[in-house]
């Protein structure tokens, strides 16, 4: 239920952003592609502080192993309904 009602707050500061910028939505595929990048991007953020703040190195082969595949959809080894049921349970914790 958390993750429904942060999606759900996520949407309304985009929304109220859009208003705010007077972009119309549905925004025009550039700008929603753009503000996707960014969301897939801004995820990573956090991941990457925590380690810098733990004192581990942030090294180009840690970003390609963990980053990179979250930011670009990369494969996994896991069935669909694995990867989706592991996710959620993660994140409501």
């Amino acid at each position: 239920m958390k993750l429904y009602l942060v999606s759900l707050l996520t949407g309304l500061l985009a929304g109220v952003l859009y208003s705010v910028l007077n972009v119309r939505s549905p925004a025009p595929p550039v700008i929603a592609l753009l503000g996707l990048l960014g969301m897939l991007v801004g995820e990573q953020i956090v991941p990457t502080a925590k380690r810098l703040a733990s004192g581990e190195p942030v090294t180009m082969s840690w970003f390609r192993a963990e980053c990179v595949p979250k930011i670009m959809g990369a494969p996994s080894d896991k069935p669909d309904s694995a990867v989706v049921a592991s996710g959620a349970m993660q994140r409501d914790s």
